[in-house]
């Protein structure tokens, strides 16, 4: 099995007066022909948004965008009518398709918001836009790899088209959790919170590691940890 390393300082990235963003991958104007995504996963966007601070209203097309919030809320609105508010321990996942405009907002004025934006290209163009918001509890992730977001939307996922699972796990002292790759699969495995280790090799928060199969990865830390794994075709 192949894997790389992609350190938390490696990223590129924006701090404005209301957001600091962290790109494991090219967006907007960090570009760097050597991180343009991880086959249909697109971007990792670690956003910590200011209070009262946040995105004005801007298009999206034929992307699916998944936001999975890690502290404080998220105010959103779109123009397929969808409105409302993602808290910590909410996945949200817009499908843009033919074209989106929407907003998202701090929703506190007193405490700041932290998140991951994620964007994985959809399996074709032109699919209708949608939206859909699910809540997933830390008992469900505790020592386990709890899948979130698939293209059959099994075991309560969040539905996306493409054909990716996207999976997260929280991780006490000497737990372990195990992923087998198939042939033709590979997988990217982003550290949200605290440390791990991934086949031995440390990561902190920040940091992403891609492994190309046939092959397992094993995940372990001896504190605590939160990560998402993607389990993505080559």
């Amino acid at each position: 099995m192949q894997t790389t390393i992609r350190k938390a300082d490696q990223r590129g990235g924006v701090q404005l007066g209301w957001l600091d963003s962290r790109h494991t991958f090219s967006f907007g104007d960090y570009y760097d022909p050597a991180h343009m995504g991880f086959g249909p996963l697109r971007v990792i966007n670690e956003d910590r948004v200011a209070p009262g601070g946040g995105f004005p209203t801007h298009p999206h097309r034929d992307m699916e965008i998944i936001s999975y919030v890690l502290d404080g809320a998220l105010a959103h609105k779109d123009s397929t009518g969808a409105a409302g508010v993602v808290r910590s321990g909410d996945v949200q996942r817009m499908t843009a398709g033919t074209g989106v405009r929407h907003s998202e907002y701090n929703a506190s004025d007193a405490e700041p918001a932290h998140f991951l934006q994620i964007w994985i290209v959809p399996e074709r163009a032109g699919l209708a836009p949608g939206y859909e918001q699910k809540r997933f509890s830390p008992e469900e992730m505790r020592g386990r790899l709890r899948l979130i977001a698939a293209p059959d939307a099994r075991d309560g996922a969040l539905l996306i088209h493409q054909d990716a699972e996207v999976y997260a796990t929280r991780l006490g002292a000497g737990e372990t959790v195990r992923r087998a790759l198939a042939e033709g699969r590979r997988v990217w495995i982003q550290v949200a919170r605290g440390g791990l280790t991934v086949n031995g090799a440390e990561l902190g928060a920040g940091d992403g590691l891609a492994a190309t199969g046939p092959g397992e990865v094993v995940l372990e830390t001896a504190s605590e940890a939160e990560a998402l794994l993607f389990d993505l075709p080559l």
